[in-house]
């Protein structure tokens, strides 16, 4: 594979490694979704208001569960320095969907 195959921007808000959905699979490569999880706290973490909005609203509204439970599996997919922005954002965006939490 050439060396810029594939887009690593985001690479500054990638935490660990979930376990998402197989997408390919060979004897050279093997490809995996991020979990909603951490496609969040990614989206968080970034949190460009204008353009992560919707999708992280898209996100949260495939998760189930109180505000807390929802932080709690999406905070170890945040880089620690932006954990203050993406709790922010997640209050935020909470708020704009559920009401206060």
């Amino acid at each position: 594979m050439p060396e810029d195959w594939l887009n690593d921007a985001a690479k500054g808000y990638f935490v660990g490694i979930s376990d998402g959905d197989l997408l390919y699979d060979s004897e050279w490569l093997v490809v995996r979704a991020v979990t909603i999880e951490q496609l969040l706290a990614m989206k968080l973490a970034a949190w460009r208001d204008a353009i992560d909005r919707n999708d992280a609203r898209l996100l949260l509204s495939k998760m189930i569960g109180s505000a807390g439970d929802v932080w709690t599996k999406i905070e170890p997919f945040v880089p620690h320095d932006q954990i203050n922005k993406a709790s922010y954002a997640f209050d935020d965006l909470w708020e704009s969907i559920h009401g206060s939490s």
